[in-house]
């Protein structure tokens, strides 16, 4: 029997934050360890933490995008390392920033292969995006979660889009609903 291996895996999350206020980003760089910048090539520095390992992209109007956590936890424990960081090169970050989750990538396992052609068609083409030729998968996109899917014909799915974790399992629950009621799924 064909069926979700387990909860979908976390790859990626994707979040935002600022410190209010405008910042020297050459002084930054040079006084932070791990951090690279160069403003011919990007507009940011890069601060890397190693534990939880994230990259997060501090901008000179002090807005910040923290990215490559395996978790929500971990996005808040880097971004509070890079806060602390901050504070110590006397610059007057908030005591708690408002942090957003902008997108979370999660991966799932349908377990079964999946007929790619079958699915778009059954599935409807309003919502899917299918060009083998040119990506060797199906593009879904929900509604309900808003996120957008990449299923392959290995059963392999991509889920991106998501804001909480949540989301990741019940875009693939659905998909798997989906697919078992047009008898891909036995």
């Amino acid at each position: 029997m064909c069926d979700l291996k387990h909860s979908p895996t976390i790859e990626n999350v994707v979040a935002s934050t600022g410190v209010d206020q405008e910042l020297d980003l050459e002084s930054v760089a040079e006084d932070l360890e791990r951090t690279e910048y160069d403003r011919e090539k990007f507009p940011g520095a890069v601060y890397r933490t190693r534990d939880p390992r994230s990259a997060s992209l501090i901008f000179r109007t002090g807005k910040i995008v923290c990215t490559g956590t395996k978790s929500t936890d971990d996005v808040y424990e880097s971004l509070d390392i890079v806060f602390d960081e901050l504070r110590g090169l006397g610059i007057d970050v908030p005591s708690s920033p408002e942090i957003v989750i902008q997108n979370i990538v999660s991966t799932g396992d349908l377990d079964c292969p999946v007929n790619l052609h079958a699915t778009a068609i059954g599935f409807g083409l309003e919502n899917i995006e299918y060009e083998p030729e040119q990506f060797p998968g199906l593009v879904y996109r929900l509604d309900d979660p808003d996120v957008v899917t990449l299923i392959f014909g290995s059963g392999k799915v991509v889920v991106t889009g998501a804001k909480r974790p949540t989301e990741a399992s019940r875009a693939l629950e659905a998909i798997s609903s989906r697919l078992r009621g047009l008898g891909q799924l036995a």
